[in-house]
């Protein structure tokens, strides 16, 4: 029920909030509404009035974190450490469709937990997939899809799907 609840109120502060500016003023007081009904919240939380976050009851955010537009964040369990922003037209999603009578459409949802490291940058168009882990301080590279458990920090991931690229420092 409160995962339901969770999500109309979502709706409603996105809905009540999308005609303020994207301002960090505006950005921070839309994350500060968001953070009331999610599991956990640092301070300096900026969301885009095109953002959608669903299912806040299961998210956590760190410290100083910016979600930019047109972002879809749903999931029951979805970490997202310090200072971690997200680009443009990302999905970040926890669930997963199953196969039953002969269709997707009805299969039970497969449902595994997302982390982001502390100081990471997910480049614009990325898709982040249930069971994915980027580690500390790493880039997904732009349009890149991650669907894997990574654990080499302050590397660059990129490709469909993610793979480790290079280390950046």
């Amino acid at each position: 029920m409160r995962v339901k609840i969770s999500i109309l109120y979502s709706w409603l502060v996105k809905v009540s909030t999308f005609l303020l500016p994207n301002i960090p003023l505006f950005m921070r007081f839309r994350g500060f509404l968001y953070s009331l009904m999610m599991k956990s919240c640092g301070r300096n939380f900026q969301v885009t009035s095109t953002a959608v976050l669903n299912s806040l009851s299961g998210l956590e955010v760190g410290n100083n974190v910016y979600i930019a537009h047109h972002t879809v964040v749903i999931g029951i369990d979805i970490r997202i450490g310090d200072e971690v922003i997200v680009g443009p037209n990302c999905i970040i999603s926890s669930g997963n469709h199953t196969f039953l009578n002969n269709s997707y459409r009805y299969g039970k949802s497969l449902r595994r937990p997302v982390k982001i490291g502390a100081g990471s940058w997910i480049a614009g168009n990325c898709s982040v997939l249930g069971g994915s882990i980027l580690p500390e301080r790493s880039i997904l590279g732009a349009g890149a899809v991650l669907n894997k458990k990574y654990e080499e920090a302050d590397g660059l991931y990129g490709g469909i799907p993610a793979v480790f690229i290079k280390k950046m420092r």
